[in-house]
């Protein structure tokens, strides 16, 4: 174990009463039982966290708790001290009292390996029906959290840009691409500088999860599930939701494929109606790959990271943008085509596929599995439905971004309304 020496006491108790070494980070020690497991965080100073006192890893235990038991109350439990009792031993307790706690651990329900995303990513078991959950998750996820108020969003992750290029060097990545990295991501900061504003004036700042990758998903009760929110940081973790959903993008693309990303993306704005974070994918996903390329790098696992690189550089790379108009009656496969064509073009990770059935679902609060009633296809739903095709359509591709528009199209005044959209985004149509 690579435990400091004042935690070793502690980290051989917790050894003992789970019958296992710890997994371990840099910051973290978790100790799984058969039925339980126990976090204990390291005695350590970094540049952007400091836990080397007792009260400070009490505090920062209690804040992991409080971040994560409202997604996730049947893993988190509670917090609790490692105490010296009076024939000399140790034990865990709730209420210290008078004894001086000798550390502090997170008591957890033991999550199995396998159940765990990216292991069940590893073997080929994220299905369409899990990424679909998977995005379900994501989507009630961010509904759950607080707008933030008066966040200043672009000097927030101008920040991030700044911190990421120096995690960069200190990871020893090349100097000269690091710095080609640097320029074009600030570059596309600001360009996106106002619009980071209004959507920070409109609510889409929120303090996240801030972690959000596969190895912090699990399945419970057969359900996606997030956990360890980032908890040392609220300034990390607070940010755009298009940013905190990003993480799970890019690890999506690269350890499963673009198909399994661009699902996830699609379900989620189907399920939230934020098309418009697509603007930022070139930026946060570019950010976030930079992240897991200086993280690998800092592990000593550089040629593991030296992909993350390429592709941080690459986001920043633009395609140029298109909308695609597949129609046809209900039944004839268009939605089938829509999603193959997806992930195949534009940026990463695909084109956004616009589906009027989806928005109409959205509009009267369904699922998309779920059936509506027929006042839900009355002439007046289906104008409200068509508007918002067309509204999105023409503001996704002017953001830059490829627009697939699903539709049976049998109303010559909405193919009309589409074609437009893409002249109003000055893009090409296609259909």
């Amino acid at each position: 174990m690579s435990i400091p020496r004042e935690q070793r006491e502690a980290a051989q108790f917790l050894k003992e009463l789970s019958g296992n070494d710890p997994i371990e980070t840099h910051i973290s020690a978790v100790f799984v039982g058969p039925e339980a497991a126990w976090k204990l965080k390291k005695a350590v100073r970094l540049p952007f966290l400091d836990f080397t006192s007792i009260k400070a890893r009490q505090r920062f235990l209690q804040r992991e708790l409080e971040l994560n038991r409202w997604a996730a109350p049947a893993i988190y439990r509670d917090t609790a001290a490692v105490v010296r009792e009076s024939d000399g031993t140790l034990s865990l307790t709730t209420d210290p009292g008078a004894r001086p706690p000798l550390d502090w651990v997170l008591r957890m329900a033991r999550v199995p390996r396998d159940d765990f995303l990216d292991a069940l990513a590893a073997r080929g078991g994220l299905t369409p029906a899990l990424l679909d959950a998977l995005g379900d998750c994501v989507a009630n996820y961010h509904a759950g959290l607080p707008p933030v108020s008066g966040w200043d969003s672009p000097g927030a992750l101008l920040e991030v840009v700044k911190g990421n290029r120096a995690s960069a060097l200190a990871a020893g990545l090349d100097r000269a691409e690091v710095q080609r990295w640097f320029e074009h991501t600030a570059s596309a900061l600001r360009e996106r500088k106002g619009w980071l504003a209004a959507r920070a004036e409109a609510g889409f700042v929120r303090r996240g999860h801030g972690d959000l990758h596969l190895g912090n998903l699990c399945l419970w009760d057969g359900k996606p599930l997030p956990f360890d929110a980032l908890e040392f940081d609220e300034r990390l973790a607070t940010a755009d939701l298009g940013y905190d959903l990003a993480f799970l993008l890019m690890d999506l693309d690269h350890r499963v494929g673009r198909g399994a990303a661009n699902r996830v993306l699609n379900r989620y704005v189907a399920r939230t109606g934020d098309a418009g974070l697509t603007r930022g994918l070139p930026l946060f996903l570019s950010l976030r790959a930079m992240i897991r390329a200086h993280a690998l790098a800092a592990a000593g696992r550089g040629t593991e990271g030296a992909p993350y690189l390429r592709a941080a550089l690459g986001h920043l790379r633009r395609r140029p943008a298109l909308v695609l108009a597949i129609g046809g009656l209900q039944g004839t496969g268009k939605s089938t085509v829509a999603r193959i064509l997806a992930p195949e073009i534009g940026d990463a990770p695909g084109a956004l596929v616009l589906r009027s059935d989806e928005i109409r679902k959205r509009l009267f609060h369904a699922a998309p599995e779920q059936p509506l009633p027929e006042a839900a296809y009355a002439d007046a739903a289906s104008e409200a439905v068509g508007r918002e095709l067309v509204q999105s359509a023409q503001a996704v591709a002017a953001g830059g971004h490829t627009v697939v528009a699903d539709a049976s199209f049998l109303d010559p005044g909405l193919r009309a309304a589409i074609a437009a959209a893409a002249r109003a985004a000055r893009v090409p149509f296609v259909g």
